[in-house]
């Protein structure tokens, strides 16, 4: 890993990326993290949204995986429409 860089969290608990950092890392105003944190250690993961073709892989994989388990259309709106009333 090169070389370790400091920053403090301010008041508000706005952590600064350092510069040399952030260039390394192609990161960009916007980009999305998922945070961990535990027993002093706090952990950074840099998230995206799928391709477009990665998105239609995961789509017609749940399409295989739902006429496998025999779930038909009018299942998936029964559920929607169920999961909407629940509040």
């Amino acid at each position: 890993m090169p070389n370790p860089a400091t920053t403090k969290m301010s008041s508000k608990g706005q952590v600064v990326i350092p510069e040399n950092i952030r260039k390394r890392l192609n990161l960009k105003a916007g980009s999305q993290f998922v945070v961990l944190g535990d027993d002093g250690v706090v952990i950074l993961k840099t998230i995206e949204a799928p391709s477009m073709k990665d998105f239609n892989v995961l789509v017609g994989e749940a399409r295989k995986q739902a006429r496998q388990a025999g779930l038909k259309q009018s299942d998936i709106s029964a559920a929607v429409a169920k999961a909407r009333t629940h509040k």
